[in-house]
């Protein structure tokens, strides 16, 4: 059974720091693509950033140059350090992830996903 347990979230003030982490567990190998999503209150879950076998990555326009994804192949942990934030970076962040052999296009493709982690962003 696939399990993703995100942590790290939090409250912060504009131009703060925090650092996700996502656990995954239950992979027989490890995920072919791994990523981090947020929702917005009234908002579509939009893919924030992304991570592959060959570790390209892949960031939204909207946290290019904030935020940095990584993972640690040997713990199947996965990691996003968000800097600078802004208020509209507040949401929910999820974990997910997918066996298939590419990221996808949408967020709905992900075939795991974890609980969620809030961050809030005050100005």
């Amino acid at each position: 059974q696939v399990q993703l347990v995100e942590s790290g979230g939090g409250s912060v003030q504009a131009g703060g720091s925090l650092r996700l982490s996502c656990a995954a567990n239950g992979y027989g190998d490890r995920p072919n693509c791994i990523g981090w999503l947020r929702q917005a209150p009234g908002k579509a879950r939009e893919e924030v950033a992304s991570i592959d076998n060959e570790q390209i990555t892949r960031y939204s326009d909207s946290v290019k140059g904030r935020f940095t994804i990584s993972k640690d192949n040997a713990k199947n942990d996965l990691y996003l350090q968000m800097n600078s934030l802004k208020p509209e970076d507040t949401g929910t962040y999820y974990c997910a992830a997918t066996p298939l052999p590419f990221c996808p296009s949408v967020p709905s493709a992900y075939a795991h996903w974890g609980q969620g982690t809030q961050v809030t962003v005050s100005s």
